[in-house]
């Protein structure tokens, strides 16, 4: 029987933001592209020095040249910054240490999984591990005596505490060892006691605990029983979500701070992430997506537009390029602060906040449209399926999305809803869903070439990417209802499909260094195309030039995955009744990818699967006008030819590979209903 898409693995929310895999690889390549590299040596050097203020220097110094600077940040890379630096949070001065932790945390940020994995191998958790226990002992004192501590005190406290929870949080998604080595910290009382005590602290912190909360249960066992041992933690969370007090810090919360509303992201994350929720815990009947996700979480992705965003970014990144920062400033009797930033920067830093609270909203979301609806418990009364017992536990292992996109594709029309809101829901988020996936000027770096704001650019690229994932899902939850509400709209059909390729023709087929978000946002938007394809199939008129494009793809990528999608998205497009021409293009691509008895095939067994399901489907009604194209191109005897080909390429799927099982088995029903096919167009004899 069919089933819906089942929930993906979601990305795991990613702080590391500077791509730089445009630039070319190497010391030396970094060397000459760093404008910083007379700068590196002295900073090395006196990261080891008797003065103390030197060694502070030193710390601050590697703050200030990486921000947005790949090149100069790996050649201090390869002079062991990391090390230094590790070095340096043991170190007998308190501001030393408060300044190397802070370098530490934005090295894990602009320097993405390597220099993490860097990090987790040079022991950091060692001295990160003692911090834990001190910023509690700290925290509880300045909660419970707020008066004994002077301003500044907290200051520094709550900033450290922000840096050593940001570099946990970026560690967990770095390794699987990592995420173990962290599970064994029991961070979970830690992270929350800030999230509890929101009201009495700085949200940067109280942000940061959240972030790494979410990451801690995300498909982490010991981090949601953890989470879910305690009832007053999953109040909190409840309370964050439904009623975010407009006292923070006893300052009034600015409406425009992405910060609150990344929060309540994160919080309504977090309980998604470790539900279904307790039975004794207050508030465990309640429908998270029904009631707090998609409530919640709707309106901040239809809050922002990208293209004004990317605007206002342009003109601060010119602002700021007409007074560039001068890096001879750097002298230990003008010691820079740390978090020392201009106006300009700091509304930066805003811009991509808010972009980057879209983001995760939409990787929830994706989660969420991926589940809703789920028609794939409606099969026998028992509760099994024809298969054995032996096929349901593989089945139950898999997490193969392309399989169960074409058991949607093949089946969906069999299925009935479990829960007959959630189509009604899913379309209300296509609009805003289509405004996000449309790239601006500073969505893709040029080829070869870098962004004028990488920040702004990975955070668009990835909005980019997180809305075409959700549209995936969307239109894939849909295939599998095919109500009549959907069905009749099918001049909202035509605009997304319109829509789309406006977009892709705007994101261009670029390749090369650099341009793999590009690539990664095509193979997505297959399957969004493959989506709208079958729930509007039969009413989408495209162009042949179209066609071409999804062909040329199918062609060139040797992702059996993406050919699956693109084969199945030319099986709808060639089910439109008056496109004749178009049927007869698709239909010569499909059938030159069949087999004969001499000649194999040029496709993989699942790609072959599908095509041949495909000329199955398209002609399964010889009175729909494009039939004449199978009977004068002779495609009876084309599939007569194939039927040893296909044979042998369903026996030779080797059973060892995950998912083989069930690939096998359906290629063996697909070959059955070749055989039927053919018996079936012999008797018409037309």
């Amino acid at each position: 029987m069919g089933k819906s898409q089942k929930k993906k693995a979601m990305r795991r929310h990613n702080p590391m933001r500077v791509p730089d895999s445009h630039l070319p690889k190497g010391l030396a390549a970094a060397s000459e592209s760093s404008k910083k590299s007379e700068n590196i040596l002295p900073i090395i050097q006196k990261m080891s020095s008797t003065d103390s203020a030197e060694r502070k220097w030193a710390c601050v110094a590697v703050s200030n040249i990486i921000q947005n600077d790949s090149s100069t940040r790996r050649l201090l890379q390869g002079k062991n910054v990391v090390g230094e630096l590790i070095t340096r949070l043991t170190d007998s001065e308190e501001e030393v240490v408060l300044e190397a932790m802070g370098a530490l945390r934005n090295l894990c940020i602009d320097g993405g999984y390597d220099i993490c994995a860097e990090m987790y191998n040079k022991n950091i958790l060692a001295p990160v591990k003692t911090f834990v226990s001190k910023i509690s002992q700290v925290l509880s004192q300045y909660l419970d005596n707020p008066k004994d501590a002077s301003e500044n005190a907290k200051k520094l406290m709550y900033e450290f505490a922000e840096n050593v929870i940001t570099v946990l949080w970026c560690l967990s998604e770095t390794s699987n060892k990592a995420l173990n080595a962290i599970n064994e910290i029991n961070l979970i009382p830690f992270l929350m006691s800030f999230l509890a005590s929101r009201e009495r602290l700085p949200i940067v912190p109280v942000m940061a605990a959240a972030q790494c909360l979410y990451v801690l249960t995300d498909d982490n066992d010991l981090g949601i029983s953890a989470l879910k041992s305690d009832a007053n933690y999953i109040a909190c969370l409840l309370s964050i979500t439904k009623d975010m007090p407009t006292n923070l810090n006893g300052k009034q919360k600015e409406p425009n701070d992405y910060r609150t509303t990344t929060l309540q992201v994160l919080a309504s994350g977090i309980l998604r992430n470790i539900s279904p929720l307790p039975p004794a815990i207050t508030g465990s009947i309640i429908d998270i997506d029904k009631e707090i996700i998609l409530p919640l979480l709707q309106p901040v992705i239809s809050s922002v537009s990208l293209p004004d965003i990317a605007a206002t970014v342009q003109q601060l990144v010119d602002s700021i390029a007409s007074e560039p920062p001068s890096v001879e400033k750097l002298s230990i009797k003008h010691a820079p602060k740390s978090d020392h930033k201009s106006t300009q920067e700091l509304e930066l830093d805003q811009l991509e906040g808010k972009l980057r609270s879209i983001q995760l909203a939409l990787e929830i979301l994706t989660g969420v449209c991926a589940t809703l609806p789920d028609p794939s418990m409606d099969i026998h009364e028992d509760g099994k399926d024809e298969n054995d017992d032996d096929d349901m536990e593989e089945e139950a292992s898999k997490d193969d999305s392309v399989e169960a996109e074409m058991d949607v594709e093949m089946n969906g029309n069999q299925e009935s809803l479990t829960n007959s809101e959630q189509p009604s829901i899913l379309p209300r988020l296509v609009p805003s869903l289509l405004n996000l996936i449309y790239p601006t000027s500073l969505s893709f770096p040029p080829l070869a070439a870098p962004s004028h704001h990488p920040p702004t650019t990975s955070a668009l690229s990835a909005i980019h990417i997180s809305a075409m994932e959700c549209l995936n899902n969307i239109f894939l939850s849909l295939a599998a209802s095919q109500t009549s509400t959907v069905k009749a709209s099918q001049e909202d059909g035509q605009k997304v499909w319109n829509d789309l390729w406006v977009v892709l023709g705007a994101v261009d087929v670029e390749s090369g260094l650099g341009q793999e978000k590009r690539q990664e946002l095509w193979a997505i938007a297959v399957g969004v195309l493959w989506g709208v394809g079958i729930v509007y199939k039969g009413s989408l008129v495209t162009t042949e030039e179209q066609i071409r494009i999804i062909m040329q793809m199918c062609l060139s990528t040797s992702d059996e995955r993406l050919q699956v999608k693109c084969i199945g998205t030319l099986e709808c497009l060639a089910q439109h009744p008056e496109s004749i021409n178009v049927n007869k293009i698709v239909t010569d691509y499909l059938v030159s990818l069949l087999p004969t008895s001499t000649v194999p095939a040029p496709i993989g067994a699942e790609p072959l699967i599908q095509a041949v399901s495909a000329l199955i489907d398209i002609y399964s009604d010889e009175t729909l006008p494009y039939d004449i194209n199978f009977r004068q191109g002779g495609i009876l005897q084309k599939l007569i030819s194939s039927v040893d080909g296909v044979r042998r390429v369903i026996r030779g799927i080797d059973k060892r590979k995950e998912g083989s099982r069930a690939l096998r088995r359906r290629g063996d029903e697909v070959r059955e209903n070749l055989v039927a096919f053919i018996q079936y167009r012999r008797s018409l004899r037309l």
